[in-house]
């Protein structure tokens, strides 16, 4: 008797709806709208989840379940038109090669040489968080064989319960770590380390249940299997790292990766997960081995990533969850007994994950807290987890109600791990270090070491930054200052972690290595020759967030590290023709959320090239700063700041301090307004009679004084004084002759004679000043 006919092949494309045709009854078409559909709705449950801090990939499930006969499928029409049996082949080759590239990228984020280097507190967490899941995951197995799932292969269906237990998604962890600002934290760094090693002791487990889930034919198939992975592991390890060292050698720092490499990595890619699923594993195997095996170090890992990812994750990923969505049907968990394993399970994964994670932690003097924060990081499943179920489902392992159960355990897991870490571990909260007292760099003992928050977005504005350090650190006496150079990240959309990973494995200890760099050269060498030509102490920082809240990681860093002052780079670069054009506007939104809310004080650097663009070292720095000083807190900051820089012995500090001339003085009639004026010159003289005393013998400080009449006066004053390296001025400077000047401008940050020297006809970097004075700063427009 012949086979059953299977529904009839779909043609690729249509002629169209004028020629007859309905374009959903062909591939071609319907994969569009399929994909289409899945986008939106996907991206509307992002939009919608995101108030909860979700992980996309939480919209991304629920919506393919949407999709499925769960909720819209119900209706028999809408499954027959929008996903008919005939498509889903289409629909699953196209699912199954997103995968193979999406595991790439997660072969690419985890580096072999960091697993090496993984601590024993690291490995003894992975373990715990592997161990007591797979074991409880196991045990789970059995019940669920004496009931829901009976006739199922026994040794697979054991080891995949396991692995669907002990598994953590390591791009999801990274993302979450990274939305709640715990990436560069310790926590952070040992759930990334925990997180890697349990994905590849999970995958290294996925392949066991892979080849014991054999068609019931000899066990020494599976053994054929499992022997012929490991020699592709072998023979990949001695061949794939130097063809793509070969690669790597030819291409350069700052350039994009030759086309020809590229089509070359991706050809490798599929003949590995050929291999795989020749050999019988699976296609996905091959792919993650040859990712696992590209160089993390010099640009090339960071290319595929970016010229990859979007169209993985924006295409073909969304049709995996569709697949996945059509296969789980909750309708299919009938009855209390169902949904009372449904509970087990949900409650064994929890229980084993975070008490397996929790009770190694404790043993390695983890603080309790801490450790609970790791137990529940631990427990993200999301897509990884899918993965492996789909596998099972696949290879007859789950059968349809497992299935189901296993995806909601997935979902719910995943989804409660961003409330509770938020609920156990605050890490804004985290108390600084030591008694905070020097919040601005204007104190009674100039002697005490000066901390700076140095911070910058790109390599653009390192050459200024160093040259401004460099200017700061004035005479050698020891432990005079302390640099913490905080490199600014944003957060995108992009579901990769490669790049956060590397950066907050680097994160808190000097970033340059005695062996070879990371893909950060670029920013990691000027530090590097600074530190060892000067002696300044530089201590790295990464903040990795969303340019909303950017200012957060600054300002909580600032205090953690007890600075002094925080200093930003403008958000304006200076063009070939001396012209300041916009970088970003997000940059100059952080700028003003930190001015505001800044516990310590706060410079804006615009960067005129300061030095040029290369690091001037000691013996050949020879500026001019300048201070333009009109009185009030944030002026006699700048002019601290100034005095600090005047210790180098190749800085000449000129300050210029701005008078009223009698006339216009003795004019002044309003009584308040004399009383206020003379208030304020009272704490300028003060000021800057103990400034002379301390300074007295300093050669090179000149201070003049300018008597003008009016703001034309003023500016024309200031336009002789352009011929300096540095302006330094304060940004809301007090008195009459400042309440004079009439500068508009659209940067009100830095205040009217910031705003003045940003003015083409100036040539001059500018530093301007504001000092935290114990008061909340107003809303900046």
């Amino acid at each position: 008797m012949g086979a059953s006919a299977g529904p009839a092949a779909m043609k690729p494309t249509s002629n169209g709806i004028f020629q007859g045709d309905n374009p959903v009854e062909f591939a071609v078409p319907l994969a569009i709208l399929q994909i289409c559909l899945v986008v939106v709705l996907t991206r509307l449950l992002a939009v919608v989840l995101k108030p909860l801090r979700q992980p996309r990939v939480i919209a991304e499930i629920i919506g393919g379940i949407i999709l499925g006969p769960s909720a819209l499928g119900r209706n028999k029409h809408y499954m027959n038109t929008i996903f008919p049996a005939r498509s889903l082949t289409v629909l699953d080759t196209l699912a199954n090669i997103g995968l193979i590239f999406f595991l790439f990228l997660v072969g690419i984020e985890l580096d072999p040489k960091a697993l090496r280097r993984t601590g024993k507190k690291a490995l003894g967490i992975a373990v715990g968080g592997v161990s007591l899941p797979f074991v409880l995951g196991i045990g789970t197995s059995y019940a669920l064989r004496a009931t829901i799932s009976k006739g199922v292969d026994g040794g697979a269906f054991l080891v995949f319960m396991g692995v669907a237990f002990s598994i953590t998604a390591f791009p999801v962890l990274a993302r979450i770590l990274a939305e709640l600002k715990l990436l560069t934290t310790d926590v952070g760094r040992m759930a990334m380390s925990a997180a890697a090693v349990n994905d590849v002791t999970a995958w290294i487990l996925l392949a066991l249940a892979i080849c014991l889930s054999g068609t019931g034919r000899s066990p020494l198939i599976s053994l054929w299997v499992l022997l012929c992975g490991c020699g592709f592991v072998l023979v990949c390890i001695l061949i794939v790292p130097h063809i793509f060292e070969w690669m790597q050698k030819r291409c350069s720092n700052g350039e994009p990766v030759k086309e020809i490499y590229v089509c070359a990595t991706l050809l490798i890619v599929l003949v590995g997960a050929f291999a795989t699923d020749v050999i019988g594993i699976h296609a996905l195997f091959g792919a993650f081995i040859i990712g696992v095996l590209v160089p993390k170090e010099g640009p090339f890992a960071g290319a595929l990533t970016e010229k990859i990812e979007d169209l993985v994750s924006s295409l073909f990923l969304p049709l995996f969850f569709v697949s996945s969505g059509l296969k789980t049907d909750i309708a299919k968990i009938r009855g209390l007994q169902s949904w009372g394993f449904l509970a087990l399970v949900i409650a064994t994964a929890c229980f084993g994950k975070i008490v397996g994670t929790v009770a190694v932690a404790l043993l390695c003097k983890v603080h309790f807290r801490e450790a609970l924060a790791l137990g529940l990081l631990m427990n993200t499943k999301g897509l990884v987890e899918l993965i492996v179920l789909n596998i099972g489902k696949d290879k007859k392992v789950l059968n349809d109600q497992t299935f189901a159960i296993m995806v909601l355990m997935a979902v719910f897991t995943t989804f409660i791990t961003t409330p509770l870490v938020m609920a156990v571990y605050k890490p804004g909260k985290r108390p600084s270090n030591g008694i905070y007292k020097h919040r601005t760099i204007k104190r009674e003992d100039p002697n005490h070491q000066l901390r700076i928050l140095a911070c910058f977005y790109c390599v653009r504005n390192i050459p200024t930054m160093i040259n401004l350090i460099e200017a700061s650190r004035g005479t050698e006496k020891k432990e005079r200052l302390c640099i913490y150079a905080m490199h600014l990240m944003e957060l995108s959309e992009r579901p990769s972690a490669i790049l956060m990973a590397h950066k907050a494995r680097n994160n808190g200890i000097p970033f340059w290595n005695k062996g070879k760099h990371s893909d950060s050269d670029n920013i990691i060498v000027p530090f590097e020759a600074f530190r060892q030509l000067s002696c300044v102490s530089i201590r790295p920082m990464t903040a990795i967030s969303p340019m909303h809240d950017m200012h957060e990681d600054i300002l909580g860093s600032a205090e953690r590290k007890r600075a002094a002052i925080i200093i930003l780079p403008f958000h304006k670069h200076q063009r070939v023709d001396g012209v300041l054009e916009n970088t970003r506007n997000d940059y100059r939104s952080v700028n003003k959320k930190v001015l505001e809310n800044a516990q310590c004080s706060v410079g804006i650097l615009v960067d005129r090239g300061l030095g040029g663009n290369t690091h001037v070292s000691a013996s050949n720095v020879s500026s001019i700063i300048t201070v333009l000083f009109f009185g009030g807190n944030d002026d006699q900051e700048a002019l601290a700041y100034g005095l600090r820089m005047a210790e180098h012995p190749g800085i000449t500090l000129n300050i210029i301090r701005f008078l009223t001339s009698p006339e216009i003085a003795r004019e002044i009639v309003d009584v308040e307004a004399k009383e206020h004026e003379s208030s304020s010159i009272a704490a300028d003289e003060n000021f800057l009679d103990d400034m002379r005393q301390k300074y007295a013998t300093m050669e090179l400080v000149k201070m003049e004084i300018r008597l003008v009449r009016n703001s034309a006066e003023t500016v024309d004053a200031i336009r002789e004084l352009n011929r300096c390296n540095m302006f330094l001025v304060g940004r809301m400077p007090d008195g009459p002759v400042a309440a004079s000047m009439d500068v508009r401008s659209d940067c009100a940050e830095l205040g009217p004679v910031g705003s003045l020297l940003i003015s083409p006809e100036f040539s001059a970097s500018v530093l301007v000043v504001q000092q935290y004075t114990g008061g909340g700063t107003s809303a900046i427009p």
